[in-house]
C-alpha cells in the first residue's frame, strides 16, 4: 500500500507569524508596534492552549473560535486595547496567512514522485481549504481532513484514528508531518510515523521519550528524504 503523508497546516505549511506585519500596523495607533512579535507568539500559544483545554473539557468549538478567544486574551494580557474592527481585521488576516517559502516546490516534488499527500488540521475543512487555496497549495493535496469531522482536537488519539480511517491506510503506512512537537508525539503515540519539521535550531523537543522518526529543517529536506 502507498505511503501517505499527512501535513499539519498551521505552523508547518502556513506561517502563523505572517500576521506580524498586520499587528505592527494595528498596534501603531496605541504606540505599541514593538509588541507585534510578542503578541503573535502569545496569540499562537494561547490558541493551542485553548484547543487543549477544550479537548480535555469535552467542550469542542471550531478552531476559529479558539483563535478569536486567544486574540481577545492576548489583547487583554498585553493591554494593547485593540478596537473590535482591528480584531476583525486580524482574524481575516489569519485566513490568508502566507505559506512558508519552500512549501509549494517541496509539495510539487513529492507529487511528481507519486507520494500521496493530504492536509490534516485542527481547522475546519472549509477554513483550511480556503487558506491553502489562497496560499497556492491546495492543488497538491488529494484531500483536506479536519478534526472537525470528529469534534476533537489534536493530539487526541481519536483524530489520528480518523485520519487513518478516512484514508483507509494502516498506521505503518501513514506519516504525520508537523512542526509542532505535541502533534508529532500524538501521532507517534497513536502508532503513526512522524516527521518533525524543526524550523528553528533553537526549538526544543518535548522530553517525553517519544521521538520523531525523522527530523528535518524544512519541507525541502523532507521532500529529499521521502520523495
Amino acid at each position: 500500500m502507498a505511503t501517505v503523508l499527512a501535513f499539519d497546516v498551521y505552523g508547518t505549511l502556513i506561517d502563523t507569524h505572517g500576521v506580524v506585519t498586520e499587528l505592527e500596523e494595528r498596534l501603531a495607533a496605541s504606540g505599541k508596534a514593538e509588541l507585534a512579535a510578542e503578541f503573535s507568539r502569545r496569540w499562537r500559544d494561547k490558541q493551542l492552549e485553548y484547543s487543549f483545554r477544550r479537548g480535555l473539557m469535552g467542550a469542542y468549538v471550531a478552531f476559529s473560535q479558539c483563535t478569536r478567544e486567544a486574540l481577545e486574551f492576548t489583547d487583554r494580557a498585553l493591554q494593547t486595547r485593540l478596537a473590535d474592527v482591528d480584531k476583525d481585521h486580524l482574524m481575516a488576516t489569519y485566513a490568508r496567512l502566507p505559506a512558508f517559502p519552500e512549501a509549494a516546490a517541496a509539495l510539487s516534488r513529492l507529487s511528481a514522485a507519486g507520494v500521496r499527500c493530504v492536509a490534516f488540521s485542527n481547522g475546519t475543512g472549509e477554513a483550511v481549504s480556503g487558506l491553502l487555496e489562497q496560499a497556492g497549495l491546495l492543488e497538491h493535496f488529494e484531500a483536506v481532513i479536519s478534526v472537525d469531522e470528529v469534534k476533537r482536537f489534536k493530539p487526541d488519539p481519536a483524530v489520528y484514528a480518523h485520519l487513518r480511517n478516512r484514508l483507509e491506510v494502516s498506521p505503518g503506512d501513514t506519516w504525520l508531518i508537523s512542526s509542532n512537537p505535541f502533534d508529532v508525539i500524538g501521532a507517534r503515540h497513536a502508532g503513526l510515523h512522524a516527521a518533525w519539521v524543526r524550523r528553528s535550531l533553537d526549538a526544543p523537543f518535548d522530553p517525553w521519550g517519544i521521538e520523531p522518526d525523522m527530523t528535518v529543517a524544512d519541507l525541502d529536506a523532507l521532500s529529499e528524504r521521502l520523495g
